[in-house]
């Protein structure tokens, strides 16, 4: 488990001077190297995790997603927060009871998303989502160890790019006890300047190819900016990249990204200090 005060570690990052970058890693591997890099807090990656067992996104059963938790909060001493899709529950009660059992893993933070998964009607109905929401903030809350949670609208990343709708429900979340609010997919300056400034709680933006640079997502009042499953994804593009090489082409020109690899590894797994105790 990490340090008693990791949630307070992490609460107060999100208020420091700058963004918190936030990585998302998708294995203990992962996890140390970041750690190394300097990174001050990691997240899980649901879609990164998945890839990582050979499905597709969306496919994590709850006791997975908490047992990879688990993993990663063991994995480091930093912080971590757990990426829990719609935390596996339509129902607000059934949301709080994966939030109860999240905090059983020791992270410091939690997401839940208004994505219900139904390609029919794919985000939850506002006075759902924000029921949901209310309930997973109460038992992030509940005791000793209050979890940082994180309340996404997955508008954008859906089909719905209604700026409107999606800050509206924000301050709706706001209003129902969560600690950070996020709406992944936005990458106009303009939108999450609007978003920013239509709240009061620490916003997140993910980071996407057109989204704004981390010094002008500063400007702008962003508090944490993540990666998703990029960095998962970039790692498995290097692998198919390095394999077509030498399927197609027969040369090993993939070795000078091997070498930076295995230095990197050995600096970064050298020193097990860094990482949490069980």
């Amino acid at each position: 488990m990490p340090d008693s005060d990791a949630t307070a570690t992490f609460r107060q990052l999100h208020h420091d001077s700058g963004p918190l970058l936030l990585p998302n890693a998708w294995d203990t591997g992962s996890a140390r190297l970041l750690a190394s890099l300097g990174f001050r807090a990691l997240a899980t990656t649901s879609s990164g995790y998945a890839a990582s067992l050979g499905r597709l996104d969306g496919s994590l059963s709850r006791d997975e997603a908490l047992e990879h938790t688990a993993q990663l909060v063991r994995a480091t001493a930093l912080p971590v927060n757990a990426d829990l899709e719609n935390c596996f529950a339509d129902e607000p009660a059934g949301a709080a009871e994966t939030i109860r059992l999240a905090l059983g893993t020791g992270t410091a933070g939690a997401s839940i998303e208004d994505f219900s998964g139904r390609p029919d009607s794919p985000i939850y109905d506002l006075g759902l989502a924000t029921d949901r929401v209310q309930a997973a903030a109460e038992a992030a809350h509940a005791g000793p160890q209050r979890l940082v949670l994180t309340a996404r609208a997955e508008n954008h990343l859906h089909g719905r790019a209604d700026l409107a709708d999606t800050i509206t429900r924000l301050q709706a979340y706001q209003e129902a006890g969560a600690d950070v609010l996020y709406a992944p997919g936005l990458t106009s300056a303009d939108d999450i300047r609007a978003v920013v400034t239509s709240v009061d709680r620490p916003v997140n933006v993910l980071a996407m190819s057109a989204t704004p640079t981390v010094a002008e997502l500063a400007e702008i009042g962003v508090a944490r900016i993540s990666v998703g499953g990029a960095f998962a994804f970039a790692a498995l593009g290097a692998l198919v990249e390095s394999a077509r090489e030498l399927l197609d082409q027969g040369t090993y020109g993939y070795t000078t990204r091997s070498a930076a690899g295995r230095a990197a590894v050995e600096s970064g797994f050298s020193d097990e200090s860094g990482a949490g105790t069980a």
